[in-house]
This record gives structure tokens, C-alpha cells and sequence, in this order.
């Protein structure tokens, strides 16, 4: 027989219990802040059919990134490579039974078939935090109050990082009418600032001239300089400045910065990649050198509910990462010092074993969360296994302590010991 191997499936991460404690943390701030603002959490299946993603999720991720296959009854399906589709299809679903404005968030594991790299996984898991039912500013403003807020639970400052915000009615006005483009043009425009910053000035320049017609290059490309030049909305052509949707972008920053979201600032290259964003888009940016890079963003989406054949809602969601997040921590020394979810690891001395469970028994009824060694072997042996486990406290259970049914409680970090009795564990376990 072949030797299997131990590695995990390429782009996919094994998780073993100090991984988890970690994974559990960030999932657990995310549902702490999305419950802060009223949002309710749900889920979807991981299967969905291939055209959910066909009509509206970028050509890259349909034709080259999802895993897809053919089921045993003849469908298409596709492992769900984002969870926008799903939210979308499930609130079309019952429409009019829903109360509005409905607050939804999931953290669903989702799979896309590209390269892994730093921050960036095969299998990765997702918060997604939607509005559904306000159609104005107001919801742009909660979802990324929500975002920053999300960020200062983790400990951020504004100096760690950075909320750019857009807007595609603005990114429609540039190409249509200042750059004078037709769709065609527009779209591979609208792409090439998506990857702006993963390309070097000359070759973004190079490309954006092969996008112009012969007699628009002179005149496009500059146009282009002083747009990119712009470093907030007042830098903007006059032609764009007095457009209404600049004015849109100028109440929502007045709204943040009296919400105190002062990580936010105006980013004319910002594009969102996904073609069904339709009005305000943001990402947040690390802002640390060695891993200055987009983290997460969302925006408005009003018409993905229309596309089920019923009437559109106005709709902002966002969707963060669960790689970035971590990477993000780690850069800038916010990983929490994580423990065991065992509070006790049960030592026991000479023959105990069976009165030791009694014991055991009484604590866990008590709501303490105890780990018992089963071997015969000696107390070191079991106490050097307890701190490879990461068990905050030791439980000594001997004849002795059985007899005056007073055990003492060991404090790893600490090393302070106490004598106590059941009924005194139970109560003092967590601060022993």
C-alpha cells in the first residue's frame, strides 16, 4: 500500500486547537460587533448552482477560479467561491415575508482555485455583513462605521490601517464621459485600475494606452494623469467635481467623520472588481510596509435581488477575510495571549484514578471544563503533558486530598498554588 501523505489539500489549512483558538477569536469579534449593530447571523449551503455566479460575479472567478462539477443528477454546481449570491438568492426567496431593513451576517467557509499566497488561501473563511432595504447614505454609513469598528475591537488605530472609499457612479462618469470611452473600453479600464497598485507607473501606463483608440491616447492618457493626481475630491476635473455623485461622496464623509470613522479617506483608483457594485464601494488597507495591502471591502449592490425576477433592493454589504484579518494581528502585535478552553488538567498521585473521577464528575457539573489523565503514569509525566496542551491550572487529586477533600490548584502561568475545596475550585478556577 501506498504511504499517504500528512500534508492538507494545497491552499486548504489544517487547524489544530492553538489554530482554533485563534480562528475562534476572530470569529467571535466579528459576531460581537455585528450583534453590537443589530445584525442577525444565517447561512447557505456550500453548493450552488454554477449560474448564481454566472450573471453577476466577475468572468475570473466563474471561469478559472471555482471548483466546479457535475452532480449525480446531471447539475452544474460550483463550491461557493463568494457568499453575495447566496444572501441575494435567499432574501429574493421570501421578499415579501421579510421585515425591513433586514441586518444579516455569515462567516461561511468558501473555496476559490487560484495560487495561495500570504494572506490568501484556496479554503478561506469569510464574515459577510449585509443591509437590504435603504436605499440611502445612511446604509453606506453603517456598514463602514461597522467595518472600523470591527477593526478598533481587534486594537487598531488609524494609524494601522486605512478605509478608501469610491464611488462606481462616479467610476461610470469618468469612463463615459471624461474619458470617453464606450463599454467595452470602459470595462478593461475599470479592471486595469482594479490591479493599479500591483503594477509598476510605466506598464499601468503601457496598458491604458492600448485601451485608448489611436486618436484618444494623447488626450486620454493625459486625463489620466490628473486624475490619479487627485488626492481628494476637490483635486478632481471640474467636469467630475460638480457631478452629483461627487456630491454623494462629499455628504458621506461629512457623516463619517461626525460618526468618528477617521480611518476613511477619497480614492478616485478604487474599483471593487465584482461588476455588481452599483453606487458607494470601499476596501481597507494594512498600512504596515511589509504588508501594505487591500484587506477587505464591500459596497452597494441594489440590483443582485432583481436578478431571481423580483422587484431590486437597495442593498450594502462587505466581506472580510479571515487570512488578512490574522496577518493583519500578527504584523502589528495584536494576537491575544490564547489559552486552553480546559480550565483544569486533573493530576492525579498514587491510586486515585477512580475517586479522581468522582471529583471530576462534581466540577463539571459545577460548569468547570476539566481534562482527567487516564494513564498510570507518573504526576510529571501528566503535568508535562497539561502544558503542551496549553491548560491554564493543575488539579492535584491524591489520598491525601481526597481524605480532607481539600486538592491544590496550580496556576501555570503564575506558579501560585491554592488549597480548596470543591465547591471553592468551581467558583475561583478562572482567576486561580
Amino acid at each position: 500500500m501506498a504511504k499517504l501523505s500528512t500534508q492538507s489539500y494545497k491552499g486548504a489549512r489544517d487547524f489544530y486547537p492553538e489554530d482554533k483558538r485563534l480562528q475562534n477569536y476572530i470569529f467571535n469579534t466579528w459576531k460581537k460587533v455585528c450583534e453590537q449593530y443589530g445584525y442577525e447571523e444565517y447561512t447557505a449551503p456550500v453548493l450552488e448552482p454554477i449560474e448564481l455566479y454566472t450573471s453577476k460575479t466577475s468572468d475570473e472567478i466563474v471561469n478559472e477560479q471555482t471548483y466546479s462539477f457535475t452532480d449525480r443528477g446531471g447539475r452544474t454546481v460550483v463550491m461557493r467561491p463568494e457568499m453575495t449570491p447566496s444572501v441575494s438568492r435567499m432574501v429574493a426567496a421570501r421578499r415579501q415575508e421579510l421585515a425591513y431593513p433586514i441586518r444579516w451576517y455569515s462567516i461561511p467557509d468558501c473555496w476559490r482555485y487560484e495560487r495561495p499566497q500570504r494572506g490568501r488561501n484556496r479554503q478561506f473563511w469569510q464574515l459577510n455583513v449585509d443591509i437590504f432595504g435603504i436605499g440611502t447614505v445612511d446604509a453606506d454609513l453603517e456598514i463602514i462605521s461597522l467595518a472600523n469598528a470591527i477593526m478598533k475591537q481587534f486594537g487598531a488605530t488609524d494609524e494601522m490601517f486605512q478605509i478608501k472609499v469610491n464611488s462606481r457612479k462616479l467610476i461610470n462618469l469618468i469612463m463615459s464621459q471624461y474619458l470617453e470611452l464606450d463599454a467595452n473600453q470602459a470595462k478593461q479600464m475599470v479592471r486595469l485600475f482594479d490591479k493599479k497598485d500591483k503594477l509598476k507607473p510605466e506598464d499601468f501606463a503601457e496598458q491604458a494606452k492600448v485601451i485608448f483608440k489611436d486618436d484618444q491616447q494623447k488626450s486620454g492618457l493625459e486625463k489620466l494623469r490628473i486624475l490619479l493626481n487627485a488626492q481628494s475630491l476637490a483635486d478632481l476635473p471640474e467636469i467630475l467635481r460638480d457631478s452629483q455623485a461627487v456630491k454623494e461622496v462629499q455628504v458621506l464623509f461629512t457623516l463619517l467623520g461626525e460618526h468618528e470613522v477617521t480611518a476613511a479617506t477619497f480614492d478616485i483608483t478604487l474599483m471593487r472588481g465584482f461588476d455588481y457594485y452599483t453606487d458607494i464601494v470601499f476596501e481597507v488597507f494594512d498600512l504596515d510596509p511589509e504588508n501594505n495591502r487591500s484587506m477587505f471591502g464591500g459596497g452597494r449592490y441594489d440590483g443582485l435581488v432583481g436578478a431571481f425576477g423580483v422587484d431590486p433592493i437597495a442593498t450594502v454589504g462587505f466581506g472580510m477575510g479571515d487570512a488578512p484579518i490574522e496577518n493583519f494581528l500578527e504584523s502589528h502585535n495584536l494576537l491575544p495571549k490564547l489559552q486552553s478552553t480546559t480550565d483544569l488538567y486533573a493530576i492525579t498521585i498514587g491510586d486515585t484514578l477512580k475517586e479522581a473521577q468522582d471529583i471530576v464528575r462534581q466540577l463539571r457539573l459545577a460548569g468547570v471544563n476539566v481534562a482527567i489523565d487516564l494513564t498510570d503514569r507518573k504526576p510529571d509525566k501528566q503535568i508535562k503533558a497539561a502544558l503542551k496542551m496549553g491548560v491554564p491550572n493543575l488539579l492535584f487529586i491524591g489520598e491525601e486530598e481526597l481524605k480532607h477533600q481539600k486538592f491544590i490548584v496550580r496556576n501555570v502561568e503564575s506558579q501560585k498554588e491554592d488549597t480548596l475545596s470543591v465547591e471553592e475550585i468551581a467558583k475561583n478556577v478562572s482567576t486561580t
